[in-house]
C-alpha cells in the first residue's frame, strides 16, 4: 500500500542553461509522454531559470506537456542547488505527483538525490528505460547494475513520488503539435529565512573540446593503452583532423590524463555518433554501455582478444603508436596538406 498521498500526475524537471531549455530535457519529455499515455495521467513540467525564453515554455505545451510551472529568477541564473532544491520540494509537496523524472545530466544527478531526500522517497539513478506496469500502476525503472553485468528492474510501491533520472541520447526528441493548448503558470519563490546557502557562485570558464561530445557526428576516444597523459595528444590531433569530439575511458580519466567531462560509459556520458573511434580501449562493459548506440565503431588495440572487438564494425589489431601517426599522415595527404 502506498504510504504517501499523491495525485495521478507525472512531472518532469526541465534544465535551463542561459535561458534555454536543454535538449536532454526534451528527451525526458519523450519518456514522460509515453508514460502518461499508458497511465492516462496529466503531464506537468517544472522549469526554473533566469531570462527564460517564453517560446521554450510554449514549446513544452506543443511537445505534450499539459501544465508548465516556471519561475524566472536571478537566483536560478547559475543553477546552484540550494534554492533549486528548496523550491522544487515545495512545489512537489503542494501538487503531490505520482512520478517525477529528470535527465541524468551532471545537474540532474546533483539535485535529484537532494530532492528525493527532502520528500522522503527513493530515487533510481541513470535509468536506460522507463515503463508503466498497467496492472499495478507503478513505474518500471530499468538501469544497469553490478558493473553493467545485469539490468535491474526496479519498482517503488510504497513512497511517492516515484523518482528517476534517465540517461540521455537514447531516445528521439518529441514531436510538436502546433497550437496545442495547455496552461503556463508562473510561481513565486521566497527563500527560507532559516536556511543558509551551501554554495556560492564565483566564476565560470568554458572547458572541453571544440565539438560537444553529445552532439558530435564523430568521436575519437582514448584509453589506458595510451600509457601516459602526454600521449593523449594523439587523440586530440586525430579529433582535430576529423572535426571530431574527444572522449576517454574511465581509466584514462581516473589517471588524470583528461578531464571527467570527456568520460564515456556508465559513470560518464552516453554518446550516439555516426562514427566512434576507440583507441587503446579494451572495452569494459561499463564503457560499452555508453557507446552501444553508435552507428559505427572502429577499434584500434594491440590485443586481439580485447572485448572492444566484439562490438566493433572495423577492428585494427596493432600498435596504436604506429597506426595513429600513419592514419594522421594519410588524412592530411587526402586533404592536400602536410604537417
Amino acid at each position: 500500500m502506498v504510504k504517501q498521498e499523491h495525485t495521478d500526475s507525472i512531472w518532469i524537471l526541465c534544465e535551463i542553461k542561459e535561458g534555454r531549455i536543454i535538449e536532454a530535457s526534451y528527451e525526458t519529455i519523450s519518456r514522460a509522454v509515453l508514460l502518461s499515455r499508458k497511465k492516462k495521467a496529466k503531464l506537468c513540467a517544472l522549469a526554473l531559470g533566469y531570462n527564460i525564453e517564453r517560446r521554450d515554455l510554449q514549446g513544452l505545451i506543443e511537445m505534450g506537456i499539459d501544465e508548465v510551472y516556471y519561475s524566472d529568477d536571478v537566483r536560478f541564473a547559475h543553477s546552484l542547488p540550494d534554492d533549486y532544491v528548496q523550491i522544487t520540494i515545495s512545489v512537489l509537496k503542494k501538487h503531490k505527483p505520482d512520478i517525477f523524472i529528470a535527465a541524468a545530466t551532471t545537474f540532474g544527478r546533483t539535485v535529484m538525490p537532494a530532492i528525493a531526500a527532502g520528500l522522503n522517497t527513493g530515487l533510481t539513478a541513470d535509468c536506460t528505460d522507463l515503463d508503466i506496469d498497467c496492472k499495478k500502476g507503478l513505474m518500471i525503472q530499468v538501469r544497469p547494475a553490478i558493473g553493467g553485468n545485469i539490468m535491474a528492474v526496479i519498482e517503488t510501491p510504497l513512497h511517492r513520488p516515484q523518482m528517476a533520472t534517465v540517461r540521455t541520447n537514447l531516445v528521439s526528441l518529441p514531436n510538436r503539435t502546433p497550437n496545442r493548448r495547455g496552461k503556463i503558470k508562473r510561481i513565486n519563490f521566497f527563500s527560507s529565512k532559516n536556511s543558509e546557502p551551501c554554495s556560492e557562485w564565483l566564476d565560470s570558464t568554458k572547458i572541453g573540446s571544440k565539438m560537444p561530445l553529445d552532439k558530435a557526428e564523430i568521436v575519437v576516444a582514448g584509453g589506458r593503452g595510451l600509457r601516459k597523459a602526454e600521449n593523449f595528444s594523439l587523440i586530440r590531433k586525430l579529433a582535430d583532423e576529423l572535426g571530431a569530439a574527444v572522449a576517454a575511458s574511465r581509466a584514462a580519466v581516473d589517471m588524470g590524463w583528461v578531464d571527467y567531462h570527456h568520460q564515456v560509459g556508465l559513470s560518464g556520458k552516453t554518446v550516439t555518433p555516426r562514427v566512434y573511434i576507440a583507441i587503446g580501449i579494451s572495452g569494459a562493459v561499463q564503457h560499452l554501455a555508453g557507446i552501444s548506440s553508435a552507428k559505427s565503431i572502429v577499434a584500434i588495440n594491440k590485443d586481439p582478444s580485447a572485448n572492444i572487438f566484439k562490438i566493433a564494425d572495423l577492428g585494427i589489431v596493432g600498435d596504436l603508436f604506429e597506426i595513429v601517426p600513419k592514419l594522421l599522415q594519410e588524412i592530411r595527404k587526402a586533404k592536400g596538406r602536410k604537417r
